[in-house]
């Protein structure tokens, strides 16, 4: 199972979360970029339906694949501000 961490941290003159290199928004207060990244973290194990995708990879072909609704990654809030 895939594992993403959300990382609360200061950015841009206030506090935001980050996953990999993304940030988030940028919130006025640890408070509010903490409880946004719970937020963010709890709604990603959320389950949907099984869909088909299609996506294109980086050289330009395209692909077409079955999404399960149910294969979502488990996830992890971590508050490097404190």
């Amino acid at each position: 199972m895939t594992q993403v961490i959300y990382r609360v941290v200061e950015h841009d003159g206030g506090w935001a979360y980050k996953v990999g290199d993304v940030f988030s928004e940028t919130f006025p207060t640890h408070a509010d970029a903490l409880a946004a990244a719970r937020i963010a973290a709890s709604e990603q194990q959320l389950g949907g339906k099984t869909e088909g995708i299609e996506f294109q990879d980086a050289e330009g072909k395209w692909h077409e694949e079955v999404a399960s609704g149910g294969d979502r990654p488990s996830t992890d809030v971590e508050d490097e501000g404190r």
